[in-house]
């Protein structure tokens, strides 16, 4: 199993959980974005840029990964694409996407979406929470731990 970290948008406390699991575990983990990315020194730990554009990122982890590695993203429809590939979806959040879940979670962004275009403020999302931050790394630690 390999990482891959939608890492555009990661928030940094989740990359630095997922640089201490790499290290831990030795499990390749692959941050890719459209920016320079900063890692760590070790060798199964690594960052690719891609160039700037829509999707540009999402669609390189796409053609990567390979079925039974595990994505970090909070990108919906990046999620249902490595899902459908036989890949797992964890969201920096905690949140483990899966084929049974993440059909509604299409809708609803779809849905949010529509409410925006249409000029309805949504605002963004809220600050990672403590508990987010616990889920995340707990469903990390089972994810890897089953994968040994």
């Amino acid at each position: 199993m390999k990482i891959w970290v939608d890492a555009d948008a990661c928030p940094k406390v989740v990359r630095e959980t997922l640089f201490r699991a790499a290290e831990r575990t030795g499990v390749e983990c692959t941050f890719v974005a459209n920016h320079y990315i900063p890692v760590p020194t070790r060798t199964n730990i690594r960052s690719i840029q891609v160039q700037a554009g829509f999707d540009i990122a999402d669609n390189e982890i796409v053609q990567r990964c390979e079925p039974g590695d595990l994505i970090i993203t909070a990108d919906i429809p990046l999620a249902d694409e490595v899902i459908t590939k036989g890949a797992l979806a964890l969201s920096p959040r905690g949140e483990l996407y899966t084929k049974e879940t993440i059909k509604s979670r299409l809708n609803i962004r779809d849905f949010m979406d529509t409410m925006r275009a249409s000029g309805v403020q949504t605002g963004g999302p809220a600050a990672l929470s403590q508990t987010e931050r616990r889920e995340f790394a707990n469903h990390l630690d089972r994810i890897l731990a089953k994968s040994r």
